[in-house]
């Protein structure tokens, strides 16, 4: 028999998705009935930016507070020390403090443009890890909390068991992470009274680690709920381009970048990343989901405008747009296209044409460039180009030249005075 939640947050959820695994439904939902509930989801600061792959999370707190409710971004400034190794093959590089420091400004922004930090009874809550696992004395963690877990179970969770089932090394670092993760949920509950951990379906192992912990050491009960693990309807994680990761900051990628991206969506994906992504209501993302032919092509540009207005601003995604008609429609250069920009002493003599699509982000390596001339999937100035032993000199660079990796990736190169 399927549950029908009565709480306004379960409801939204379950309709537009989100929802994978909840560790008991029906009580979550009596506790989100009765009141305001703190819920938080955890990010380590490995990179500068948060990208794409972080956005299904970002919207389920956004949609947590948009129902009465508390939500805390839980910043991993302690267990990026230490790094996850669920599903890893390899050990993540270690950061220094400074570097973790730096990574945690460049993610706060992008959480300001989804949550509200400032006003409310259910104000959103900013905190990092290291405040408490940063005093920890490494005996009394050991005879207090280590000694509730064990070797046993921990060994059999599905993130470390796939690693040493291809008996690749997992150091003891890495083994401490779900037991510091577990901490940071018991330390949420007794600060804040935190009921929920939240997290894609990769963290069902850490997340019950933290309620069986909580239930030992505060003999309190506490819940954990994970989204699904989204991949494109052909098989490819979500998040990924040619082009590599797609990064919330703008810094790192440009607002016409990501808008393209979304408009790039497949036919298959559009009506359940509507519902994912965007706040329009469910019926209207299921109607524009069924549209076919050149029809659905309206709805994926209502797609990349929707989302990229809530993480750009509404100025942005209408910019985004021009630019995309202008280069589309009209075959123009499009003022918010990616910019490479050399000096003169940068550029020297001049550059292949491959080091140039290498550069624009076009290609990953010569080697694709290569191919994508090969495969006639080249243009430059939107005309056929096949030659890749082209050398591109500063005279060439009077004007912007144009280019473009098929019909839909384009980047400007420009020489400056």
């Amino acid at each position: 028999m399927t549950y029908h939640p009565k709480s306004e947050f379960l409801r939204v959820i379950i309709e537009r998705g989100f929802l994978a695994d909840c560790t008991n439904l029906q009580e979550l939902d009596e506790a989100l009935n009765k009141g305001m509930v703190t819920a938080y989801i955890g990010y380590d600061a490995t990179a500068a930016s948060l990208h794409v792959g972080h956005l299904l999370n970002i919207m389920l707190l956004r949609w947590f507070q948009k129902t009465g409710n508390k939500p805390i971004t839980l910043m991993g400034g302690g267990t990026t020390k230490v790094g996850d190794p669920s599903f890893r093959a390899d050990e993540r590089p270690l950061l220094t403090p400074a570097q973790i420091d730096s990574n945690i400004d460049g993610m706060q922004q992008v959480f300001a443009r989804y949550l509200d930090y400032d006003n409310g009874e259910n104000v959103a809550l900013m905190r990092n890890n290291a405040e408490w696992l940063d005093e920890l004395n490494y005996l009394d963690f050991l005879r207090d909390i280590g000694r509730h877990f064990s070797v046993n179970r921990m060994l059999s969770f599905e993130s470390v068991k796939s690693r040493l089932d291809r008996e690749q090394s997992l150091s003891f670092l890495e083994f401490n992470y779900m037991i510091l993760q577990a901490y940071d949920f018991l330390e949420l509950n007794r600060r804040y009274g935190c009921l929920l951990q939240m997290g894609g379906s990769d963290q069902w192992g850490n997340i019950v680690n933290g309620i069986d912990l909580t239930r030992r050491v505060l003999d309190n009960e506490i819940y954990g709920l994970t989204t699904p693990l989204l991949t494109t309807s052909d098989g490819k994680k979500m998040g990924k381009s040619q082009g590599g990761a797609i990064w919330l900051n703008a810094e790192m990628l440009s607002p016409y970048e990501f808008w393209q991206f979304w408009r790039n969506t497949t036919d298959a994906d559009t009506g359940r990343f509507l519902k994912l992504y965007t706040e329009l209501p469910v019926e209207e993302c299921d109607r524009l989901g069924a549209l076919e032919g050149s029809e659905i092509n309206q709805a994926k540009i209502i797609l990349a405008n929707e989302v990229t207005k809530l993480l750009h601003g509404e100025e942005a995604a209408k910019a985004a747009e021009a630019t995309a008609r202008e280069v589309f429609e009209k075959g123009g250069m499009g003022d918010d296209l990616p910019t490479v920009e050399f000096t003169a002493e940068e550029f020297g003599e001049g550059i292949s044409i491959v080091q140039l699509f290498v550069k624009t982000g076009l290609s990953g390596s010569g080697k694709e460039a290569k191919r994508l001339f090969a495969d006639n999937g080249a243009k430059v100035n939107d005309q056929d180009h096949k030659d890749a032993g082209l050398f591109v000199t500063p005279d060439m660079l009077k004007e912007p030249m144009k280019l473009s990796a098929g019909k839909k990736r384009h980047a400007l190169v420009v020489l400056k005075d």
